[in-house]
């Protein structure tokens, strides 16, 4: 709209100013002309006079004063062949424009006429030029207005469109806006969430069948354990059944929530739970692994502290950034839980030797590894706790601390 509007303002500037310009001299112009005619008249009559001697009275020039649908108000003066002068006409105050008869008569004859009133003959032809100005402006605004609705409602079904794309909704058919650059777009966008549809589908499809077949190599190890804590006399081999069956246990609770991620958005598996809970669970599964690398594993949590969020997910970030710790860090692992400013904060902090500044801004990137692991650990863990509406961040380089921000259930 601004666009077409300035198009039609240089336009009538450029077409305007001089139009007016010159209706004004045109108007100026006739208005001379007629003066300059009844001066030309009044001359050839007084010339005609003189040639066959007739008496030239005062009422024979004050006859040329005004003439039929004239306003101009002129004074004249008349010099006759013997020498006699005659003046008709108040005098004109301020500027004038003098105008005198053709040279081809004996007689002289001086019309005087008020600058002023030659202006004012000039305004009506002004006034015209400048009210076809206005018109035409007026008209280009309406049109661009009219051309800017055109072009704009069609772009805002195309980013409402391309919003619901990106919310998740891929059955989408924007309308067809009749201006061939948008319709392209349109059929892009259209395109683009069909493949999206077929590939979630096939994603979908696969995630189903992986969790498939894990829970059955899953349910046949749950029950060979079960039935090992239940014939076995040794209290040790009895205990690590168990905590080998809650491992698993948490392993199928896991696949089952990733599972329904893939399948919804919903937020059904958060829950209430204290952060002690899951640190000793935690504490019980890694002591004796830490144990076996001659490390040692402190748990410090307050017994109040409480997260909104899902316990699968929690145990499964928590256990990765234990695992990193054990697999690349050195001397004692902390596991540390603190009340922080709208939420809690989680810590895993050992006493390697850290994480390099060059490593530091790729270490979450997937496929990133330093030790022949598959880099997928930190990566996974961070989306995780992405999706629980927290953040996953390397608050420490060395020594090494890595810190999970989640909200606070109060």
């Amino acid at each position: 709209m601004l666009a077409t509007t300035l198009a039609v303002a240089v336009a009538v500037m450029l077409l305007g100013v001089p139009l007016t310009i010159f209706a004004g001299a045109m108007a100026k112009s006739s208005s001379k002309a007629e003066v300059q005619s009844r001066a030309d008249a009044l001359a050839a009559a007084l010339d005609g006079y003189e040639s066959v001697r007739l008496p030239i009275s005062q009422s024979v020039v004050d006859s040329y004063l005004s003439r039929s649908g004239s306003q101009l108000r002129v004074h004249i003066d008349v010099e006759l062949r013997d020498g006699t002068s005659m003046s008709a006409g108040g005098e004109i105050a301020g500027p004038r424009v003098e105008v005198a008869a053709s040279p081809l008569t004996a007689t002289k004859v001086t019309f005087q006429v008020s600058w002023w009133a030659l202006q004012l003959r000039s305004l009506p032809a002004i006034g015209l030029v400048v009210l076809a100005c206005a018109a035409a402006m007026t008209v280009g605004v309406a049109f661009a207005s009219w051309q800017a609705r055109r072009l704009s409602a069609p772009m805002v079904y195309l980013s409402a469109t391309a919003e619901q794309l990106g919310s998740g909704h891929l059955r989408i058919r924007p309308p067809k806006a009749g201006i061939e650059e948008i319709d392209l777009v349109a059929e892009e966008l259209a395109r683009s969430a069909d493949r999206m549809a077929k590939r979630l589908a096939v994603e979908r499809q696969f995630a189903s069948d992986a969790s498939h077949q894990l829970r059955t190599p899953l349910t046949a190890l749950a029950m060979r354990l079960e039935e090992i804590e239940y014939l076995s006399n040794q209290e040790d081999v009895r205990e690590e059944a168990r905590i080998s069956l809650e491992q698993i246990e948490r392993l199928s609770t896991t696949i089952d929530e990733l599972l329904g991620r893939t399948k919804s958005r919903s937020d059904s598996h958060r829950r209430w739970l204290r952060l002690s809970e899951v640190f000793l669970q935690q504490q019980e599964e890694w002591l004796p692994i830490f144990a076996e690398a001659d490390r040692s594993l402190v748990v410090a949590v307050d017994e109040s502290l409480t997260v909104t969020t899902s316990p699968g997910v929690l145990s499964q970030v928590i256990a990765t950034l234990l695992e990193n710790s054990r697999t690349h860090g050195d001397g004692v692992t902390t596991l540390r839980g603190r009340k922080v400013k709208g939420g809690v904060a989680i810590e895993v902090e050992d006493e390697g030797a850290g994480v390099s500044d060059e490593l530091a801004p790729k270490i979450f990137e997937r496929s990133f590894s330093t030790g022949g692991s598959t880099g997928l650990g930190l990566a996974v863990a961070r989306d995780l706790v992405a999706s629980e509406g927290g953040r996953l961040e390397l608050s420490q380089r060395q020594p090494p601390v890595f810190t999970v921000f989640l909200s606070s259930s109060r």
